[in-house]
C-alpha cells in the first residue's frame, strides 16, 4: 500500500531553524565587531539544533524517527559525496605542500607581462581555482601579490582585488573537484563531466568578456619592477592531470586518488617532504574536509526527517504554484539557490540544502538533472562571491590591511555580475542546452533509480 502523501508545515521548522541560527548568530557576531562571524558559528551545530526540534516537532516513535535519521545520513549519494570530499581534500593539501600551488603562481606571473598585470592576476585566479577547487585557497595565494602590484603600480587596488575574487570564483564554480561541484553533481545525479560541458558554455563568455574589460581599464599606469619567479613545470602537473582526466570521464575517485599518488611522487621526488610527511599531508586533508562531511552528513539525516514529516512537500507545493513549466521552474531553482546563500553564507551548505528540492522540481518539470546540478552550482557561486559577509570579500579585504572594506570591492565583481546576466539569460534563451540536446535525459530511468 502506497504511503499517503504528507505536507507540513511544521515538520519544515527544523529546517528553517538550522538556517535562522545560522544566519541569526553571524550577524550578531558581525555586530559586536567580528568581521568573519558567518564564520565563527560552526554549520554542523546549526543543522543539530534543527535535528534536535525535528525529533520534537515530527511524528512519531523515538526509533522510528531515529532510523529515517540514520537512513538519511548514510543516504548513498551522501555517503559518496563526503568520500569525494576527503579525497578532495588529500589532493589539495599534498599537491600544495609539495609546492604546486607557488609553481602554477609563478609561472604565471612569469609569462604575463607587467602591463596586463590585472588581467594576469584574473587569469591566474582561473586556473588556481579550477586546479585546487577552492575560491578561498586561490584568494589566500595570490592576495598579497595582487595587493602589492597595486601598491607598485597604481594599479585601482578595488579593481585588482576584484580581478582576483572574481577569478577564484571562475574555479569555485567550474572545478571538477570543487565542493560545490560535488554537491552538485551528486544530489542531482549527474556525472561531473556532464555538468561541466553544461556549465562551461554559460561560464566562458562571461570570463572572456571579463578579460576584455579588464585588458581595457585595467592597465598598469606605472612600471613593475622585473623579478625573478621560481617554478617547476613538473609540479603543475598533478593539476593537470586531475582537470584533464576528470573532464575527460574517467572516474572521481580514480582521479583524486591517482592524482594525490603523482603529487606525493613528485614532493617526495624532489625533497618537499617524505614518505611519512606525505600521508600525514594527506590525513591533514582528510581533516580539513571534516566540516563539511560532518554537514553534508547531519543535513542528510536531516532532510530525510523533515521530508518524511512532509516538510519538503510543503516547501516543494509553494514553490510549485508559481512554476508554470520548464523555463520557470529554472528560474525556481536559481531564486532558491541564491536566496539560501544569502542566507548561509555559504555555497556548499545552501547546495546542499536546495539540491534534494530542485531534484524534485526536475522530475516533474523535466528540467535536465545536468541543467539543474550548473543552476545550482552557478547561482550559488554568482551570490557567495558577491555577499560582503562571505568568506570570499571578508578575507579579500583584510590583505588591504584596512585601505578597503567588502563594499568597496562589491562594484569591480565583474565577473559575477556577467555570469549572473548569462546564466539568467540561458533560462530564456537555451543558448547553453547543446551538449544537454544532443545527449537527451532519460527521465524514467532517473526518477526509477529514485524510487528504489
Amino acid at each position: 500500500m502506497k504511503e499517503e502523501r504528507k505536507s507540513s508545515f511544521i515538520a519544515l521548522i527544523p529546517f528553517l531553524a538550522f538556517i535562522i541560527s545560522y544566519l541569526s548568530i553571524g550577524i550578531i557576531l558581525v555586530n559586536q565587531g567580528d568581521s568573519m562571524g558567518f564564520y565563527g558559528f560552526k554549520a554542523p551545530i546549526a543543522v543539530i539544533i534543527g535535528i534536535i526540534l525535528a525529533f520534537i516537532l515530527i511524528k512519531g516513535s523515538i526509533d522510528d524517527k531515529f532510523s529515517i535519521f540514520i537512513k538519511g545520513c548514510g543516504d548513498e549519494n551522501i555517503i559518496i559525496m563526503c568520500i569525494i570530499y576527503i579525497l578532495a581534500g588529500a589532493f589539495s593539501t599534498v599537491s600544495s605542500n609539495m609546492g604546486g600551488v607557488d609553481s602554477v603562481v609563478n609561472l604565471g606571473l612569469s609569462i604575463i607581462p607587467s602591463s596586463l598585470i590585472t588581467v594576469g592576476i584574473f587569469l591566474i585566479a582561473c586556473f588556481i581555482s579550477i586546479s585546487t577547487g577552492t575560491s578561498v585557497g586561490t584568494i589566500v595565494a595570490l592576495g598579497q601579490i595582487a595587493v602589492g602590484f597595486a601598491n607598485k603600480t597604481g594599479i585601482s587596488m578595488p579593481l585588482i582585488v576584484g580581478a582576483l575574487v572574481s577569478g577564484a570564483m571562475f574555479g569555485d564554480n567550474l572545478s571538477v573537484i570543487s565542493d560545490t561541484t560535488i554537491a552538485a553533481t551528486r544530489t542531482q545525479g549527474v556525472q561531473m563531466k556532464d555538468k561541466f560541458r553544461t556549465n562551461f558554455v554559460m561560464v566562458v563568455p562571461a570570463m572572456l568578456l571579463t578579460v576584455i574589460l579588464l585588458l581595457i581599464f585595467g592597465k598598469a599606469p606605472g612600471t613593475i619592477q622585473a623579478e625573478t619567479y621560481e617554478y617547476n613545470i613538473v609540479k603543475i602537473v598533478p593539476y593537470l592531470f586531475v582537470l584533464i582526466s576528470a573532464i575527460a570521464g574517467m572516474n572521481v575517485f580514480i582521479v583524486l586518488t591517482l592524482g594525490t599518488i603523482l603529487s606525493g611522487i613528485i614532493g617526495i621526488s624532489f625533497g618537499s617532504f617524505s614518505l611519512l610527511e606525505f600521508t600525514n599531508f594527506a590525513y591533514d586533508g582528510f581533516n580539513g574536509m571534516f566540516e563539511i562531511f560532518l554537514l553534508s552528513m547531519l543535513t542528510g539525516g536531516l532532510a530525510a526527517l523533515v521530508a518524511h514529516g512532509g516538510g519538503l512537500n510543503w516547501l516543494l507545493d509553494k514553490i510549485k504554484s508559481f512554476i508554470k513549466g520548464e523555463k520557470s521552474a529554472e528560474v525556481g531553482i536559481a531564486a532558491i539557490t541564491a536566496l539560501t546563500d544569502a542566507a548561509t553564507a555559504n555555497n556548499t551548505v545552501a547546495i546542499i540544502i536546495d539540491g534534494p528540492i530542485a531534484r524534485n522540481i526536475s522530475e516533474e518539470f523535466k528540467v535536465d538533472p545536468r541543467r539543474s546540478a550548473s543552476l545550482l552550482d552557478c547561482f550559488g557561486a554568482i551570490m557567495q562571491g558577491f555577499i560582503p559577509y562571505g568568506a570570499q570579500l571578508l578575507i579579500a579585504a583584510k590583505f588591504t590591511e584596512g585601505v578597503l572594506n567588502p563594499m568597496d570591492i562589491m562594484p569591480f565583481l565583474w565577473y559575477q555580475y556577467l555570469l549572473a546576466i548569462f546564466a539568467i539569460a540561458s533560462i530564456f534563451i537555451p543558448f547553453a542546452n547543446g551538449y544537454i540536446n544532443k545527449h537527451p535525459w532519460n527521465f524514467e530511468e532517473w526518477k526509477a533509480a529514485d524510487d528504489k
